[in-house]
């Protein structure tokens, strides 16, 4: 009986305070944003009282309604989808060779590898992001080197800093690394016995790669798509700062709606919007990885 007790008291002793924290800073504020989607605007922004005049709680649909029945914002979550899919691709493209690579590598050169990817970390997100500006500028070294090589072929310049192009770079360069980690990690795993043996049977590099290295690393591929994904969606720095008016995404507009706006309503529903499509892909990600990923025969 007591084994049983001492059992639970460190089962909350080691749970307890993560738990604590996510109820604390996930799970509260969650509820006080859907509590504020239901609510009114204030006059002057903000909140209007939650007990009207005649002393009747003053809850609605009406910025739920508003979401539905406005295409504008529809079409901004959507857009806001393209760029994360775009940015989750062109990492994965990027990432898997590096990873590849690593993975490959004597061990001695392993840990400088992977330091060398963590390293963006080490400096400030935003002070990464304006470095971005110097290199788009419109003096820079690359913006005359693209502008000269249209100007050969009878085109005329393109602005690469304050368009989607810019938003699109700068997002694939502060995810990459959140591909590549969960790519090395499945692939440094990876038996190559396995691959000899296929090479054995007279599998050419594609056929190994394909039929046996693919489908293994496929839990790494989903983990970091989600990881990519998931923060690239609601992202609202990089297209704030790189972007044109019209890369306007579902970040920028929440941030429109609290600060600027201050339809705090509103914003609580976009918030919820972009929290439940997360959520959900998170779902999505974990099914798919518990799914048999075997070697394809």
């Amino acid at each position: 009986m007591a084994s049983s007790s001492q059992c639970r008291l460190a089962r909350w002793v080691v749970g307890g305070p993560p738990l604590l924290y996510l109820v604390v800073f996930f799970l509260i504020p969650t509820l006080i944003m859907v509590l504020a989607s239901f609510r009114t605007p204030g006059e002057f922004g903000g909140l209007a009282p939650i007990v009207d005049e005649t002393g009747r709680l003053d809850l609605n649909v009406d910025s739920y309604v508003r979401f539905v029945t406005e295409p504008v914002f529809a079409s901004v979550f959507v857009k806001s989808a393209w760029y994360a899919l775009l940015t989750t691709l062109f990492c994965l493209l990027l990432a898997y060779p590096l990873a590849t690579l690593i993975a490959k590598s004597a061990k001695r050169y392993r840990d400088l590898l992977l330091l060398l990817v963590i390293l963006p970390f080490w400096s400030n997100f935003l002070i990464r992001i304006y470095a971005w500006m110097i290199i788009l500028g419109p003096n820079a070294a690359l913006a005359k080197f693209v502008n000269g090589a249209l100007a050969l072929v009878g085109a005329g310049p393109v602005p690469l800093l304050f368009s989607g192009f810019a938003v699109l770079v700068c997002l694939v360069y502060v995810h990459l690394p959140f591909m590549v980690l969960p790519l090395y990690a499945n692939l440094e795993k990876h038996d190559q016995a396995l691959l000899d043996a296929a090479q054995d049977l007279g599998a050419n590099a594609w056929q190994r790669f394909w039929r046996i290295t693919f489908p293994l690393s496929l839990p790494g591929v989903y983990a970091g798509a989600a990881l990519v994904f998931i923060p690239a969606l609601g992202i609202f720095a990089i297209p704030d700062i790189l972007g044109g008016p019209d890369d306007t995404l579902i970040g920028n507009l929440i941030k429109q709606q609290f600060l600027e706006t201050r339809d705090w309503p509103f914003g609580s529903v976009l918030s919820i919007v972009l929290t439940i499509a997360a959520l959900v892909l998170a779902g999505i990600a974990a099914w798919v990885g518990r799914r048999g990923t075997g070697v394809r025969a």
